[in-house]
């Protein structure tokens, strides 16, 4: 058997714990949790199934020590009384059975908690709100916090009977503990306050609590935000400082980043490289002579390996790459890496359905976070024939899923490769992560003997017929939105005119200058394709306004992509246009009209990115030839509705095996 990467996969002992190799699952929100804060069966599905794959350490999600006013999120777990511990220890002992070890985070959201969730005012250091737009925090008294310490303290002792192996004290990411550790939240002038000394007060009567309570063997992990990434916080240096008051009695340090006003550098960005944060981790690893966690969009197994080598830390962090791959870890040490389904950092079902949208935790490319692959084991029991049409990737995902059970497939592309638009959108340079999806299915899809690719076909009714299909998915996509707006089809794509449309720049990628300084560009509609335009020439130097109808840029974006777009707007001096149409293209400029008033803006590079429509050519005819013939045809993806990966993915799996079952095949 293959035994790849030796370096994360050896064990190591913490304290009287051994982990079998160095990959934790950091822990990470998932709205799974019961309405009261109890396990449900499918949280506990979902972490066991992480635990099967292969992953050294599970850290559970933050969970509640004192509610409500610490709690979280839409359904955060808790652990404020007895009555959770035995589900809890389900959880561990489910882990525990396929040789995992098993921590979990402790946590009190302080400034975080919104009122309309928690029924009373936040509580914070100060007065001061964890984000920009929050609730103004009521100052907890020193009371109250000798208090929450020993709700702390109380929570650790559940959780060690309950059998997890290690406790997690949560001080980063704008939560309580973090709340009085930064100097932008914490302008207390008491003993909590000022000084790195007084500041770190809080966090050490937590850590005190937590020790006497779990006793001198259970490893005690700090999570901490090393660097907070905005001007005026904790810089990496200002953490080593502070630590100094806090090393006592912590066996691990968990070493992440950011607060609420840049979330981007805790829910990694795309454009963020493998391991970009390990320095972190090497520094307080150096320092304290202590165990590390290093974490940062690590997706490759040699750069994780590559991190150990180098002693930058002791494990590494792993979060979305574990939802979106169960088994990264069995595939890394004994498997195919091609065979890794890799995380994209879209953060599009992970932190877009919880943050906001308080949904259970989904992935884009992962269209079953609780179940996996169980979904193989119920073969086709007669003879089905499937036919493709398009091989984006919810026609990959259809494809490889009805082969999977046992159909007979075959997959018609017009293209010359498959993959679709995330192909093509992956050539921009922040985009490039969306390529390891396509890649991975196109391996996957190579791999089934029972499924047949065919490109560069334009898929016709007759082409269909020729394969004698009992089910028909139709997955042909989406193409630019271009309204009839006066100018725009004249003057788009024309030798002696400079507007173009997104497929136009991606085309031209390598022949745009890396120095635009002087340069006008304008870009149409301000949703998730204006911004690909905006983020890659704004960087460049070129004076760029985007226009908007609505009156948000990003409208439906989630908070790490948010955060990140305005943080690029803002560094780049981008103008922004809202609540403002386009009336007329010429040329080089465009006219729109705005509060009654009209403006022209020229420029050196017009784009129009009014988003995309579906494209379902041979739809209707498949529908209407199909019509009696015993034959089921399937719409699914951006052919129905131009939306994102995640909906077409979802449907090539379940609407799939569903219709299969639905008509009797399995």
């Amino acid at each position: 058997m293959k035994n790849n990467f030796p370096n994360i996969f050896q064990p190591f002992t913490l304290g009287t714990l051994t982990v079998r190799n160095r990959i934790v699952m950091m822990p990470m929100g998932s709205d799974l949790a019961g309405h009261n804060g109890e396990l449900s069966d499918e949280h506990i599905k979902y972490y066991e199934l992480r635990a099967k794959g292969g992953t050294g350490l599970i850290l559970v999600e933050n969970i509640c020590v004192k509610y409500p006013e610490g709690s979280n999120g839409t359904t955060q777990l808790r652990i404020d009384k007895d009555c959770y511990i035995p589900r809890l220890f389900n959880l561990t002992e489910a882990c525990h059975r396929h040789g995992a070890c098993i921590g979990i985070q402790l946590n009190h959201a302080g400034a975080s908690a919104m009122s309309s969730r928690i029924g009373m005012q936040p509580v914070s250091a100060s007065n001061i709100p964890s984000k920009t737009g929050g609730e103004e925090p009521r100052p907890l008294t020193k009371e109250e916090l000798i208090s929450i310490a020993k709700d702390y303290g109380t929570a650790a002792k559940r959780a060690v009977n309950a059998s997890f192996d290690l406790v997690e004290i949560h001080a980063g990411h704008s939560y309580l503990i973090s709340q009085f550790l930064s100097p932008l939240m914490n302008d207390r002038t008491d003993e909590f306050g000022g000084s790195a000394e007084n500041r770190t007060r809080f966090c050490r009567m937590v850590i005190d609590e937590v020790r006497k309570a779990v006793g001198p063997k259970v490893p005690i992990s700090l999570r901490l935000s090393v660097d907070e990434l905005v001007a005026g916080g904790n810089t990496m240096e200002d953490c080593l400082e502070y630590l100094e008051y806090l090393n006592d009695e912590v066996d691990l340090f968990d070493t992440s980043a950011a607060l609420n006003q840049s979330i981007q550098y805790q829910i990694d960005a795309n454009y963020l490289k493998d391991g970009w944060r390990s320095y972190m981790a090497k520094a307080v690893r150096e320092k304290f002579q202590k165990p590390t966690i290093a974490m940062g969009n690590i997706r490759d197994p040699k750069v994780a390996d590559d991190i150990i080598a180098r002693g930058d830390a002791d494990f590494i962090g792993m979060g979305r790459g574990l939802i979106a791959d169960p088994n990264w870890c069995n595939k890394a040490q004994y498997g195919d890496v091609a065979d890794i389904r890799k995380c994209i950092s879209c953060n599009v079902g992970c932190v877009g359905n919880r943050i906001g949208g308080n949904k259970p935790i989904r992935c884009s490319i992962n269209p079953d976070l609780i179940y996996g692959e169980e979904y193989k084991k119920t073969k086709v029991q007669k003879e089905c024939n499937v036919v493709v049409v398009g091989a984006g990737t919810a026609g990959l995902e259809a494809a490889c899923t009805a082969a999977e059970v046992g159909c007979n497939v075959v997959l018609l592309e017009k293209e010359q490769q498959v993959g679709g638009l995330s192909v093509q959108i992956s050539k921009i340079p922040a985009k490039t992560r969306l390529a390891d999806f396509p890649t991975y299915l196109k391996h996957r899809a190579e791999k089934l003997e029972n499924l047949k690719i065919v490109t560069g076909v334009d898929a016709t009714v007759d082409t269909v017929k020729g394969y004698y299909p009992d089910l028909v998915v139709n997955a042909t996509g989406s193409v630019p939105m271009l309204p009839p707006i006066e100018g725009l089809h004249e003057n788009l794509q024309k030798d002696d005119a400079k507007v173009y449309c997104i497929h136009d720049m991606i085309e031209h990628l390598n022949d745009y200058p890396e120095d635009l300084t002087g340069k006008k560009v304008a870009v149409i509609g301000g949703g998730a394709v204006g911004l690909d335009v905006v983020e890659f020439f704004a960087p460049r130097g070129a004076e760029v306004t985007i226009v908007e109808m609505m009156g948000i840029i990003g409208n439906g974006l989630d908070a790490s992509s948010t955060s990140s777009m305005n943080e690029c707007m803002e560094k780049y001096h981008v103008r922004k246009m809202v609540n403002t149409a386009l009336t007329k293209v010429n040329a080089d400029s465009f006219e729109v009209k705005y509060d009654g008033k009209e403006e022209t803006l020229p420029f050196d590079y017009g784009f129009v990115c009014l988003g995309m429509k579906a494209y379902a050519p041979i739809w209707e005819e498949m529908q209407k030839a199909f019509t009696g013939e015993g034959v089921e045809v399937l719409n699914i993806g951006d052919s129905v509705r131009a939306r994102r990966i995640i909906d077409g993915v979802d449907a090539g799996r379940h609407l799939v095996l569903n219709t299969l079952d639905r008509l009797g095949f399995r």
